[in-house]
C-alpha cells in the first residue's frame, strides 16, 4: 500500500540512513578538509547551499560561509541581493531561475561576471510544476524549462564555470557535459519532484558516466558531516548544506551559519580520521556499505 505521508526528503533520508561506514584507524593520519574548486582553496567541502528570501537578508548568510572558509550558494533575489553578497568578500555561485524571459537569464549571468561571482548555475526542473506537466512561475514571474539549445546558449554566454541545478539522473548529468556545463548540483530541489530517487544513491553511476573532470555538488538531505562524508565518498566533489544552517543563521546570523559549517566540517574530519582518507580526494569508496537489514 503506498504510504501517502512518503515524500521525496523522506525517502531520500531514509536511503541515507541505511549507508553504514567501516573503519580503518591502524593506519590513519590527521586529516586535511582543504578543497580545491573553482580556481580557489576552501578550508571545507561542505558549502552553504541556494537558500533565499532569508529574514534578515542573505548578505549574513554569505558571510557566514567565508568566516567558515566555504563559498556560498546563492537563489532567488535581485541584483542588489547578490551585490550585497559578494561585498562581505564572499566566494558566490549564482543559481538564477529558468525565467521564460531569455533576456532576464542573460542579464543575470552578465551580472553576476561582472560582479565577481565564481560561478553561474541555473535550476533546470524548477520551471515543471509539481503536478502538472504546465510550466510554474516564481515570485510572479513566469518560467520555463530550457531546451538543451537555449541551456547550451546560456552557457556559451560566460567566461564563468556553469552548473545545472536539481539533476537528477545519469541521463542528464552526460548531456549537461556534452552541452559545457562545469558540472551539475544533484539533487530533487526539497520535493519538488515526488517519489524521486535518492541523490546519493546516483553518486556513484553518474560518476562512472562523467568521469573525474566533471564537477558533481551533491545538494539536498546533508544535514551533517556524516552525511557529507558519505556523499563525498560515493562520488561528490562538493557538498551543499541549506536546511541545517537556516535554524543558526535565524539565531546569530553569520556566525551561526558559520559555526554549523565548522561543526559539520569537524564531523567530516572525524570520519575521514576513522577511514584512513588523508584527504578529500581520497576517501575510499569501498567504506561505504548499505545497510540492508535496516
Amino acid at each position: 500500500m503506498k504510504n501517502p505521508n512518503m515524500n521525496s526528503d523522506q525517502i531520500a533520508r531514509k536511503y541515507m540512513d541505511r549507508l553504514v561506514v567501516e573503519e580503518r584507524v591502524l593506519a590513519a593520519v590527521k586529516p586535511s578538509t582543504k578543497t580545491a574548486f573553482l580556481g580557489h582553496v576552501f578550508d571545507t567541502p561542505i558549502m552553504a547551499g541556494a537558500l533565499s528570501h532569508l529574514k534578515n537578508g542573505m548578505a549574513p548568510y554569505a558571510e557566514g560561509a567565508r568566516l567558515a572558509g566555504a563559498a556560498a550558494f546563492i537563489g532567488m533575489g535581485d541584483n542588489d541581493t547578490l551585490k550585497a553578497c559578494l561585498d562581505t568578500g564572499a566566494k558566490v555561485v549564482k543559481v538564477i531561475k529558468p525565467y521564460a524571459d531569455r533576456e532576464e537569464i542573460f542579464s543575470r549571468i552578465r551580472f553576476a561576471e561582472e560582479n565577481g561571482a565564481i560561478a553561474v548555475a541555473i535550476d533546470g526542473g524548477h520551471a515543471i510544476k509539481p503536478e502538472s506537466p504546465e510550466f510554474d512561475t516564481i515570485v510572479g514571474c513566469p518560467m520555463k524549462l530550457p531546451t538543451p539549445e537555449e541551456m547550451r546558449e546560456y552557457i556559451a554566454s560566460t567566461k564563468l564555470p556553469f552548473f545545472i541545478k536539481d539533476v537528477l539522473s545519469v541521463t542528464d548529468s552526460v548531456l549537461a557535459k556534452e552541452l559545457g556545463a562545469a558540472g551539475v548540483i544533484i539533487g530533487h530541489h526539497h520535493d519538488l519532484m515526488h517519489w524521486a530517487v535518492p541523490p546519493v544513491y546516483l553518486l556513484r553511476d553518474i560518476r562512472k558516466a562523467v568521469g573525474d573532470d566533471f564537477i558533481l555538488v551533491a545538494d539536498g538531505g546533508m544535514d551533517d558531516g556524516f552525511d557529507a562524508f558519505k556523499a563525498l565518498a560515493l562520488g561528490a566533489d562538493i557538498v551543499c548544506t541549506g536546511r541545517s544552517l537556516m535554524k543558526p543563521y535565524m539565531e546569530t546570523g553569520a556566525e551561526g551559519v558559520a559555526r554549523q559549517l565548522r561543526t559539520m566540517t569537524g564531523e567530516l574530519a572525524s570520519m575521514m580520521y576513522r577511514t584512513s582518507a588523508p584527504d578529500v580526494k581520497h576517501i575510499d569508496p569501498a567504506v561505504i556499505h548499505e545497510a540492508w537489514w535496516l
